[in-house]
């Protein structure tokens, strides 16, 4: 049976409480929610953190704070982010990655978001690609944009990334690639050959909708508040949890197995 990926975002950097007031944002919820969208079938948590006040943060102590406190409810395999928030030096968004987790996000290009635009040269790719081979931490190509995956096919070409690869586009961000399935279609037809990939749809109608694009083109799926808040339109999602639980749902309806932490281990060879 073909087992399908649920990775989970469950706060991430721009997303507020005033948004959506069941967010997670201390490490005690961050690992509490994570726990519970891992009991739902999410195999993969990808790792954003807040400060005191709630905002995004690099900051090192807190992520470890997270990781521990995950790693203590369960063994999902935790993906941290490289891509931190707008305005984050590389330096400061690349420091995550000594903490030697399993996965890491690798921003592959410069790209609007929203009024905002978050840097990603050629030059830090290689920095960011570099690091997480030296660390044994399996990359995840973050595309928005057509160029960026060209641009994360270059780091597989000189060989900055090993097999076997895991791309991500994140469509439908403000100002970047929209959302349907043959803009992601057409992403997918420029991959490597036998590289496994998440696809990721920025709101409400594209969240759901990149589930069956997922489908149909033989992708993997991410849900979660960093991602889409809402459950239905004008609903808000009662947790990550819930959203993970529908993604599983949609999954077996169509024939899928959702996949273990373990089988994520074996499938992307994670050595950390």
């Amino acid at each position: 049976m073909k087992k399908m990926v649920i990775t989970v975002a469950v706060c991430g950097a721009e997303t507020s409480k005033k948004d959506n007031p069941n967010l997670p944002v201390t490490p005690e919820e961050i690992a509490e929610s994570t726990y519970n969208s891992y009991l739902k079938g999410a195999s993969i948590c990808h790792l954003h953190v807040r400060d005191k006040d709630g905002r995004a943060t690099m900051d090192i102590n807190i992520f470890q704070k997270a990781v521990e406190l995950i790693r203590k409810k369960c063994d999902i395999v935790i993906e941290v982010t490289t891509g931190g928030g707008v305005g984050m030096s590389p330096e400061e968004r690349l420091e995550v990655v000594s903490l030697k987790p399993e996965m890491a996000s690798l921003d592959c290009g410069t790209v609007n978001f929203g009024n905002e635009y978050i840097v990603n040269t050629l030059p830090i790719m290689r920095q960011f690609a570099k690091e997480m081979k030296r660390q044994n931490v399996k990359p995840t190509l973050e595309c928005f944009d057509l160029s960026h995956v060209y641009s994360a096919n270059l780091l597989v070409k000189e060989g900055l990334i090993e097999p076997p690869y895991h791309y991500s586009f994140v469509l439908n961000v403000p100002g970047a690639a929209k959302y349907d399935v043959e803009t992601l279609g057409f992403f997918v037809r420029r991959l490597p050959e036998s590289t496994c990939w998440t696809v990721i749809g920025i709101g409400g109608k594209a969240a759901l909708e990149a589930h069956y694009g997922a489908l149909a083109l033989g992708g993997f799926m991410r849900v979660g508040f960093e991602d889409n808040i809402y459950f239905d339109k004008g609903i808000l999602a009662e947790s990550n949890a819930q959203l993970v639980e529908r993604a599983a749902k949609i999954s077996k309806a169509a024939g899928y197995s959702v996949a273990t932490p373990a089988d994520v281990r074996e499938m992307f060879k994670l050595k950390n």
